[in-house]
């Protein structure tokens, strides 16, 4: 096999492995065989083996977590400079010139020094001031994707770049009730990740290591290129930075795809670096006191529009943060249309001096976010409302360091509620199209809703809500489409929406199953009755009991209930004939109305139906089962059997299907 396809076949086992693991050690649930577990462990320590690689995370490993209290610093042996920038793809080409050069992605998080001796990972430095740095070597063992063991071992010393994906960062920030707690970016959160005491919280916070430099390899020969010392680092189990091989030729088009893929690329970047490929060449350069002249950053220009404020909208949070937004007549920017940026608070409004018709110039931060370039007139700020757009509660100014800030104290105020309507009208509960966060907050603003109930008379405001920005007659019938659609439901879908302390969508099923889909019985369920339910412990029970004793929020719920049509819901009999089988549905369906009345009826017999493919699943069902595509692909290389909706009615009606 070759040996960057072992690497990630080791990197796949990895993952399935320790999910199993965790699966039996800590929720007590089994997601295959002792057996199967100790095949896969073999095959994986047969492919360190073979590879010289042990990557990070391993289970053939003993991970041991570390905490300090402090972190040690340590000087660099050579000062880790900055680059010098430019904006100008010309400039860049004629700093290129005839030689051939390496492009990539100028990565948005912590720089890190890695040191391996004899083959294992020795010592891990951060970037710090440039000439001391910290020592974080416990934290880089549990990143996600480090060699701790590789197949060379002379010294080596390597520098990267640790990041957290928007994906990760997302996910993390998800599971943060308070939105005022929630990290802002995710370099903030990889700096505070990777500076940890306690290395088990910077294991759970998926960091990723992306090399981008090789400093020193004893006694390899890379035919004086930088590119070959890209592929080495991957031949020994690294992940290097993306990017592309140019010359002054295509280097224009070279930066031209790196603009278009920004906006999709899940790893955080402000920009790109060129570096030359000749290390000879590139080391003859020298430096400056402050640059390395063997390599350049490049920033993007940012595309500058003027445009007329119109006035100054101001966003209630559910923290009673009330943030200043500035609505100026529509531009466009980067290839899309912008009407709005935030101002982010009081002293940015006050120093910016706006007004409303105030001539103001926006851009894309980093080629993403809009804001406020300058104010060309600045009439100065007329108004700071005194009272919440919300709920007309008092407002205050609170100063926090310099930063001055707009709050509503009203402790009752609506503005306060509008996580619980997003989680309402979310995918996983009533799915309603056409109300976002932003769309919640004007419609709250504007007190069209007060509580869950009210979601489904907003025909009372038709007139208003057509005249609003960002809507029409076409997008408002849209709307009443959706939300008549979302009247007809189910009871998981209810429960999981109204936002239960730790009831998810998957314990809502558990309960809904436990309590035969009786809501009164249910709401009434004592403790011991809530902690029969499978995956139901006294955490979630308390939460559940607290919620249903409160009598305001019964009444609301029922308010709610009586728009609702809740789907009858087939009771699952005991030990059905799906229990502790996994299903993964792709691909059209012909017999069920859709696929969720196909994972329907898999529930209904006790089994489960997720949307990924991996070593958990026991089904794949697709009509197409010779098709080539990924899932298809994943389930045969796994040995999972691929069943049509034929095969699998066999089973539901109680016949053994032959595989």
């Amino acid at each position: 096999m070759d040996k960057n396809k072992s690497i990630d076949r080791m990197k796949e086992l990895i993952e399935i492995l320790n999910d199993a693991g965790k699966a039996y050690y800590q929720e007590n649930r089994e997601l295959m065989s002792n057996f199967e577990y100790d095949r896969l462990y073999d095959e994986l320590l047969e492919l360190e083996k073979e590879t010289g690689t042990i990557l990070s995370l391993s289970p053939t490993q003993k991970v041991g977590y570390q905490v300090l209290s402090e972190l040690p610093k340590e000087a660099h042996e050579t000062p880790m400079l900055s680059l010098d920038k430019t904006k100008d793809v010309e400039a860049l080409e004629d700093w290129l010139g005839d030689q051939k050069g390496l492009l990539s992605w100028k990565m948005d998080g912590l720089t890190i020094v890695l040191t391996y001796e004899n083959g294992a990972l020795t010592k891990a430095v951060t970037r710090g001031n440039g000439e001391i740095g910290e020592v974080i070597t416990g934290n880089a063992r549990v990143f996600a994707n480090v060699p701790l063991s590789i197949p060379y071992k002379g010294q080596l010393v390597l520098r990267g770049e640790a990041v957290i994906r928007y994906s990760d960062f997302n996910r993390i920030n998800q599971e943060i009730e308070d939105a005022q707690a929630r990290y802002k970016n995710p370099r903030n959160l990889c700096s505070g990740s990777v500076r940890q005491l306690n290395s088990q919280i910077t294991a759970q916070r998926n960091v990723r290591f992306l090399a981008f430099a090789l400093v020193r390899a004893e006694g390899v020969d890379f035919s004086n290129s930088r590119k070959n010392q890209m592929e080495w680092l991957v031949s020994q189990g690294f992940e290097t930075v993306e990017y592309r091989e140019v010359t002054k030729d295509n280097l224009a088009d070279a930066v031209n795809w790196f603009s278009q893929t920004i906006n999709s690329n899940d790893t955080p970047s402000d920009g790109l670096v060129l570096l030359f490929d000749d290390i000879a060449y590139g080391d003859s350069l020298g430096r400056t006191a402050k640059f390395p002249r063997n390599s350049i950053a490049f920033k993007w220009a940012d595309e500058v529009r003027e445009t007329t404020l119109k006035y100054i909208e101001w966003s209630p949070s559910r923290t009673g943060l009330i943030n200043p937004v500035a609505i100026f007549e529509p531009v466009e920017l980067e290839g899309t249309t912008v009407s709005r940026a935030s101002v982010h608070n009081v002293s940015i409004l006050e120093s910016l001096a706006l007004g409303d018709g105030d001539k103001i110039t926006v851009y894309k931060a980093n080629m993403i976010i809009p804001q406020i370039g300058d104010n060309l007139t600045r009439s100065g700020v007329t108004h700071i409302p005194e009272e919440c757009p919300v709920c007309n509660g008092p407002t205050e100014i609170r100063k926090v360091g310099d930063v001055k800030s707009l709050y509503c104290i009203n402790p009752d105020c609506e503005a306060k509620r509008i996580k619980s309507f997003t989680l309402l009208v979310s995918r996983d509960a009533l799915n309603i199209d056409g109300l976002s966060e932003a769309t919640l907050e004007k419609f709250i603003a504007a007190g069209f809703i007060h509580e869950y109930a009210d979601i489904f008379h907003l025909d009372r405001y038709r007139e208003a809500i057509v005249e609003m920005e960002g809507f029409g007659e076409k997008s408002y019938e849209n709307l009443q489409e959706s939300i008549k659609k979302a009247s007809h439901t189910t009871l998981p879908r209810v429960i999981y929406g109204l936002g239960i302390a730790g009831i998810g969508l998957a314990n809502a099923k558990v309960l809904c199953r436990q309590f035969g889909y009786d809501f009164e019985a249910m709401r009434h369920g004592d403790f011991e009755s809530l902690i029969a339910a499978d995956g139901i412990g006294g955490v979630l029970a308390q939460a559940w009991m607290d919620y249903f004793g409160d009598p305001k929020k019964n009444e609301m719920v029922d308010r709610l209930l009586s728009e609702l049509t809740i789907r009858q819901e087939a009771v699952a009999t005991e030990g059905g004939r799906f229990a502790g089988m996994t299903f993964v549905i792709t691909g059209s369906v012909e017999h069920f109305a859709n696929r969720k009345e196909l994972q329907a009826a898999i529930e209904a017999e006790g089994g489960k139906a997720t949307g990924t493919v991996s070593a958990k699943t026991t089904y794949l069902i697709n009509n197409d089962t010779t098709s080539n595509s990924s899932k298809n692909k994943k389930a045969r290389e796994l040995n999972i059997p691929i069943l049509s909706e034929e095969q699998f009615l066999q089973m539901l009606k109680g016949d053994e299907y032959a595989h």
